[in-house]
């Protein structure tokens, strides 16, 4: 059943450049009805999204969701901080090693599942330093051009 609302597929480009992904997580969201709506229309963004605890639970911040056109007073706030569902083995294990210098929690993509689920991957990650950037630049620069020549 290859339905076109099942194709959503959100990132966050800039994630993979400014940050190293250490470990990689899949969580479910809480979201209410209009959420969903605009999730499968495609209707979201990830861009200076990142994750934080309050009371031993995961919230992602700065998700931006657009309200959904067809909803009424129920539509929901574009900017609210939604909470994320991972097990509670999960939970400690981040929680604990965000405590650790330099350590964040970045969510890069964003998909529904065929059972119509919406589900964010996350990641734990350290910043990279300029150098960095630069060095993956040249690395990218490099593969480029190496496909380049094996094509000719």
């Amino acid at each position: 059943m290859a339905d076109d609302k099942f194709n959503v597929n959100i990132r966050n480009k800039k994630a993979s450049h400014d940050y190293e992904f250490l470990e990689k997580y899949v969580a479910g969201i809480q979201l209410s009805g209009t959420e969903i709506k605009s999730i499968k229309g495609s209707k979201a963004s990830l861009v200076d999204s990142y994750c934080y605890f309050h009371r031993g639970e995961l919230f992602v911040k700065g998700m931006h969701v657009s309200e959904y056109w067809w909803g009424t007073y129920n539509n929901h706030d574009p900017k609210r901080d939604r909470k994320l569902l991972l097990q509670k083995k999960e939970l400690v294990k981040l929680e604990r090693k965000t405590q650790e210098k330099g350590l964040t929690i970045i969510a890069f993509h964003l998909f529904v599942t065929e059972k119509g689920l919406a589900k964010l991957e996350l990641a734990l990650a350290k910043g990279k330093h300029d150098y960095d950037k630069r060095e993956d630049i040249k690395k990218k620069d490099h593969k480029r051009e190496m496909d380049r020549a094996m094509k000719h």
